[in-house]
């Protein structure tokens, strides 16, 4: 961590101090832009107005968007902005791959364009970076997260919960780290998974992610693609190359149990249930009990009944990253649940584990 050197005067002489001050982290902007010209405002007014004391330079690179939005990118009049307009359609990914080579910042802000901010979030992501020299990536709690209860997870150094997939739409990395791991993969071309893949290419490096709970931005969502037939297309090709490549994502156990809580499972459960987490899937923890804590963002918890229970196992049918792949049993389930259960396993043929193992 670096250190101001402070010089003082004492009887004409200069003496260097060491101060127990770390320097502020430099910090770029950088908002991908494809149309939606009245959410990009609202998304570019809302970084100058909540971020600019904070911030340095704000990106704006202008993926060959109509001429309305491009004349009112160029009739901005903020001097923080720096606009490139591409000749081309890039796509989402090489959009940020190129503005990044752009910044010479300790740390990047990116943001889709249809984010908006309400406040100054970046001195909690920033201590969060700097407490654990580990953590690549933070993101702020967004409007669709929650639904994740977030006082009930772990927080780690620096008050952020540990997530294994961070969302693209609204992060702060390390801008050495990104260019170093090669930034998004530009096999995913206009969008979608691509966030998903740099998860997993972090994780498998050894690099940690987090969502911090203090901290909030909007996000509009579909703004440049809406959720039409380029968007379907997108999604669909997309979704198959992420599993091409990471078919552990499709791992989505169901675990249901009685009285039990992470403190009552063995090690090598635990570490099963990290595996899982790790290659991208997820846990739904059905327990007759609340749990007090939850691991991660990726594991969540409902009561086991009848109708929690259907719900898990009848999701996802046209989502295989979504759908339910193994059902873990451990002691103390009821009776009703196992014959359930066991209409599905056999319909389905899903994998099973029983016991506490």
């Amino acid at each position: 961590m670096p250190w101001l050197l402070v010089y003082q005067s004492n009887d004409n002489k200069k003496d260097i101090q060491l101060m127990n001050e770390p320097i502020a982290p430099s910090i770029d902007v950088i908002i991908p832009v494809y149309n939606a010209p009245l959410l990009t405002k609202r998304c570019i007014d809302s970084v100058i107005t909540y971020l600019a004391q904070t911030i340095r330079t704000i990106y704006i690179q202008d993926d060959e968007s109509g001429n309305e939005t491009r004349e009112m990118l160029d009739s901005l009049p903020y001097k923080q902005v720096n606009i490139f307009h591409s000749p081309k359609n890039q796509g989402f990914g090489k959009s940020v791959n190129e503005a990044v080579t752009r910044s010479d910042a300790d740390f990047v802000l990116v943001l889709n364009s249809d984010t908006e901010v309400y406040e100054n979030f970046l001195p909690l992501l920033c201590k969060a970076l700097i407490m654990d020299p580990k953590l690549a990536v933070i993101s702020p709690a967004h409007n669709n997260i929650t639904m994740h209860e977030l006082e009930r997870y772990i927080r780690q150094p620096g008050n952020y919960i540990t997530t294994y997939r961070f969302k693209g739409h609204a992060f702060l990395i390390r801008r050495a780290t990104f260019i170093t791991i090669g930034g998004f993969d530009l096999a995913f071309g206009r969008g979608y998974f691509e966030d998903l893949d740099l998860s997993r290419r972090l994780d498998q490096q050894g690099w940690h992610m987090g969502v911090h709970p203090d901290t909030y931005i909007h996000h509009e969502g579909g703004a440049s693609y809406g959720r039409g037939q380029l968007y379907q297309s997108l999604m669909k090709h997309n979704l198959a190359l992420y599993l091409s490549r990471h078919p552990g994502a499709c791992c989505n156990i169901l675990l249901i149990s009685d009285k039990y809580t992470m403190a009552d499972l063995p090690i090598k459960l635990t570490g099963t249930m990290e595996h899982v987490f790790r290659q991208g899937g997820s846990i739904h923890w059905l327990s007759s009990l609340p749990l007090p804590q939850l691991s991660c963002l990726q594991m969540h918890n409902s009561p086991a009944s009848i109708m929690s229970t259907l719900k898990l196992m009848l999701r996802g049918w046209s989502r295989k990253d979504k759908r339910i792949s193994e059902v873990w049993i451990l002691p103390g389930t009821s009776a009703l649940l196992r014959v359930l259960l066991a209409v599905f396993i056999r319909a389905r043929k899903l994998k099973v584990k029983s016991g506490k193992q």
